[in-house]
């Protein structure tokens, strides 16, 4: 292998491992690396291109030793085959427990302890040992900002017609990306993205007279905390119909009781909750909305029909988006 700049060549040099960066086999090829992974440990774990996550419950001190003998077992590997892993790019979060646990990684020389952190980036949404979206709202919401103060630079006027272009192509994503993983339950929360909403229909021309709600009627779309719902629902007929690649009965049960006219065949279970952070989690929050629903929209064939029956089983003007 050789390095080209500018017409000179470095000296050949034989490359034992590793890909060319930016080739189209390397991602193939770096999965096939490290698919067994999962076959050295014993606890959970999730993989994700080369970000990988492993969690194990800790009641007590001593359940702490199984969640290291894990992180050897990964060292193990590392060492075997070469693919070193960052010790100080390896975090610790404890979610539930206050236990005074430490985790240590890397070779026998470079041993460090695993710092431990209140929050964390994984995959775009910020999560936080509380469990708690506000972070992430902020974060969300101090981004969509930023895209309305370009907005407000670069156009002088604009119509409703471009505003929605605009506003659901490089704002409203910003506001509700992965929403059903940390969608806000705080009332607090909910006001800091439906604020950005707010602030940017007034960037239409001539609307800034009116109130919020009626802004909102004019250009065609819908308040977030609606949309969040409609999402939610479209979300669990995905899951329970298999359009989705997950096994719903990883999130839902199916109530046993008996169909009636009122009713329909799919309703689902609540568990009782102890604690906020499951009570608004996905599968607790969308059981009593999913229940009320009619059977002609539960049983829609597909995800566009269902949208249908569900906006005109609203009563509301929902922008056709997904």
């Amino acid at each position: 292998m050789k390095v080209g700049l500018r017409g000179t060549f470095s000296q050949l040099l034989e490359v034992l491992s590793g890909v060319p960066q930016g080739s189209v086999l390397g991602p193939l090829l770096f999965l096939l690396y490290v698919n067994e992974l999962p076959s050295w440990i014993k606890c959970d774990m999730r993989m994700f291109a080369d970000d990988t996550k492993l969690w194990c419950r800790i009641t007590k001190d001593a359940d702490s030793s199984v969640l290291q003998d894990d992180l050897d077992s990964l060292q193990s590997w590392s060492d075997i085959w070469q693919l070193k892993f960052n010790a100080d790019k390896c975090k610790v979060m404890h979610i539930g427990h206050s236990l005074k646990t430490t985790y240590y990684m890397g070779e026998a020389s470079s041993r460090k302890e695993l710092n431990v952190v209140q929050q964390e980036r994984d995959l775009g949404v910020i999560v936080t040992s509380d469990l708690k979206s506000s972070s992430q709202c902020l974060k969300s919401a101090a981004t969509a900002r930023r895209v309305i103060a370009m907005v407000r630079r670069t156009f002088r006027n604009l119509d409703i017609a471009d505003f929605r272009l605009i506003y659901k192509t490089y704002i409203r994503p910003h506001l509700e990306f992965c929403i059903q993983a940390w969608s806000p339950h705080f009332v607090k929360d909910m006001e800091v993205l439906e604020n950005v909403q707010r602030a940017a229909t007034n960037l239409v021309a001539g609307l800034q007279k009116y109130s919020y709600p009626i802004r909102l009627q004019k250009i065609g779309i819908t308040s977030l905390r609606e949309r969040r719902v409609r999402g939610d629902m479209i979300e669990v007929h995905k899951l329970l119909t298999g359009k989705e690649q997950v096994d719903y009965k990883q999130f839902f049960t199916l109530a046993d009781t008996p169909y009636d006219l009122r009713g329909h065949e799919k309703k689902l279970v609540k568990d009782r909750s102890r604690l906020d952070s499951r009570k608004f989690f996905f599968s607790q929050r969308v059981v009593n909305g999913w229940n009320r629903l009619p059977a002609n929209v539960v049983n829609a064939e597909s995800v566009n029909s269902f949208k249908n029956a569900y906006d005109r089983y609203c009563c509301k003007d929902m922008d056709d988006t997904s």
